[in-house]
């Protein structure tokens, strides 16, 4: 996602010069270099195909994984309402924290688990030349090489996108040189993945960089194998800039698809129902932002409120379920069709039974399923306001699971999974309450504001327990006085309906000694004024604020 508007408009005179520039790139585009024999996506006459032949055109979302990592499971929420490509957040560690080679396999998996195309960005290049802390290309190219392990041999599932927004308004000319190059890394390191390339300008692409640079970059590529990203905000406010700019790549055969878009924005009002047209006309792919989880004064951004599937947003209605949207225009990948290799599912997992319940944790057991290629794990889900995964088992039928709510009733499952990735039918469930967390004698919790910026704070809370017996499990409860917001929390997990906060203890913070204290950390948006809470309650118990 773009962080700061353009300081142009996209429009700009056609001159004899620019005619004859489209024939040249036109030309230029059919004269594809010599090049390796694809292993899975490739790019040919200008249109994505998948190893079959098959034209694929992605219809999805984006997925804000690196700073949610554990709403792993919404990638399934993704799928079921008709998406077949996700775009997944990543971060090489510059500007947050490092999605490892363990984590990335985990994200394919998942994808593959959900039958959805996985475009994999690195996010921390976005705005570089202008963003504080942003990398470049060439960074982001040795992040993926350090990950490679977990691509090799996913290239039928897997597309590599190199940087976000690899420039801002700052520099931008040196996008061309700057993605040959990393393209070019990649290359020799191995990588036989489709590429996708995002343009500079915040994504935009206001300065015509990457259009008009598209078909010397793509025949820079060994493979001839990259694709283009434009993103679409408040610069293509018209129809006439999107069917233009859109037109322009198909005409000299140069694939492209719009990356990220959004129905708003604070640099201009993008015109989201030309996007969804001209893309299904012309048979481009579109990946909206984003699922959930959008803060600093962009929450209109989010398709779904707090990751519920079932709390679809207006612009979450219009992207899935309108003219020319996901449900009514996606396909799914041929590779996860008949004749794309091993699609059957394991059989379902035996009904888990629960021992051991405390006030913050359960053993589940279950039953093995079966699977003609083996089974390779399992999942368990706890069931909801939506289905989030809380467990992942590598090894055995058997797993235990920590950072409960006290006094709360906890619904569970498992599914089974093999090594193509399919996924077995849901186990039957168990019902489980734990057991009372205990409540304090006495509590205290300090509440400071650790820094702010305009529209958005970072906070942090000691949770004192001053009474003479320990809290097993807890849950913190609290009202913002002036309507903020919390957009990310450490130390436990946080929902919040309204202005009412209640946070429920992470495994490593669920037990407070008597005398002890945890702290939590996180991020949130306000308004003009940013006056603190004045009362908080641990189990039911008030604590005095300091």
């Amino acid at each position: 996602m773009r962080a700061q508007a353009p300081p142009s408009s996209l429009t700009r005179p056609v001159t004899v010069a620019a005619v004859l520039l489209g024939m040249f790139l036109s030309c230029l585009a059919l004269t594809s270099p010599a090049h390796a024999a694809p292993t899975g996506f490739r790019v040919e006459n200008g249109r994505l195909l998948e190893a079959s032949g098959n034209d694929f055109v992605m219809r999805g979302v984006n997925h804000a994984h690196t700073w949610y990592p554990d709403r792993i499971g919404s990638l399934a929420h993704i799928k079921a309402k008709g998406a077949n490509t996700v775009r997944v957040v990543l971060s090489s560690g510059d500007r947050w924290t490092r999605n490892d080679t363990a984590d990335v396999a985990n994200v394919v998996a998942q994808c593959k688990r959900n039958r959805l195309i996985c475009v994999l960005e690195v996010h921390d290049t976005t705005g570089y030349g202008e963003q504080s802390g942003a990398v470049t290309l060439s960074r982001a190219a040795d992040y993926w090489i350090g990950v490679r392990s977990a691509l090799t041999g996913q290239e039928d599932h897997v597309i590599v996108n190199i940087g976000n927004e690899p420039y801002g308004n700052t520099g931008y000319s040196a996008w061309t040189a700057d993605t040959k190059a990393a393209i070019r890394k990649l290359r020799d390191a191995g990588f036989g993945h489709t590429i996708m390339v995002d343009a500079p300008n915040w994504g935009q692409d206001w300065a015509f960089t990457m259009r008009d640079n598209a078909a010397s970059v793509l025949a820079a590529d060994p493979d001839a194998n990259t694709v283009f990203s434009i993103h679409m905000y408040g610069v293509f406010d018209t129809a006439s800039e999107i069917t233009d700019y859109l037109n322009r790549f198909v005409a000299a055969k140069l694939p492209i698809v719009v990356g990220e878009f959004g129905h708003d924005h604070s640099d201009g009002n993008p015109d989201e129902d030309t996007i969804l047209a001209v893309a299904e006309q012309l048979r481009l792919g579109y990946l909206g932002w984003s699922w959930s989880g959008n803060g600093g004064g962009v929450e209109y951004l989010d398709l779904v409120t707090d990751f519920d599937p079932d709390q679809l947003t207006g612009w979450g209605r219009r992207l899935f379920d309108g003219a020319n949207g996901i449900a009514a225009t996606a396909e799914e990948a041929a590779i996860y069709s008949s004749g794309g290799g091993d699609t059957t599912p394991p059989t379902a997992p035996g009904t888990p039974t629960a021992s051991g319940v405390t006030s913050s944790s359960v053993t589940l057991a279950w039953g093995a399923a079966t699977d003609a290629s083996g089974v390779t794990g399992y999942d368990v889900v706890r069931i909801g306001g939506g289905t989030e995964t809380v467990a992942t088992s590598t090894a055995g039928t058997s797993a235990t699971l920590t950072g409960l709510a006290p006094s709360t009733s906890h619904t569970f499952a498992v599914y089974a999974r093999d090594a193509a990735g399919n996924r077995s039918p849901r186990s039957g469930t168990v019902t489980v309450t734990t057991s009372p967390g205990g409540t304090p004698s006495a509590c205290g919790v300090g509440y400071r504001v650790t820094g702010s910026w305009p529209g958005g704070f970072q906070g942090e809370i000691t949770l004192r327990n001053t009474g003479t017996q320990p809290v097993d499990g807890w849950t913190l409860r609290w009202t913002f006085p002036d309507g903020q917001r919390i957009t990310s929390l450490w130390g436990g997990t946080a929902t919040q309906s309204g202005s009412d906060v209640a946070v429920t203890a992470a495994p490593y913070t669920a037990t407070v000694p008597a005398g002890g204290t945890v702290t939590l950390g996180f991020t949130g948006t306000r308004g003009t004024s940013n006056p603190s809470p004045t009362a908080f309650t641990l189990n039911g118990a008030a604590c005095s604020v300091s």
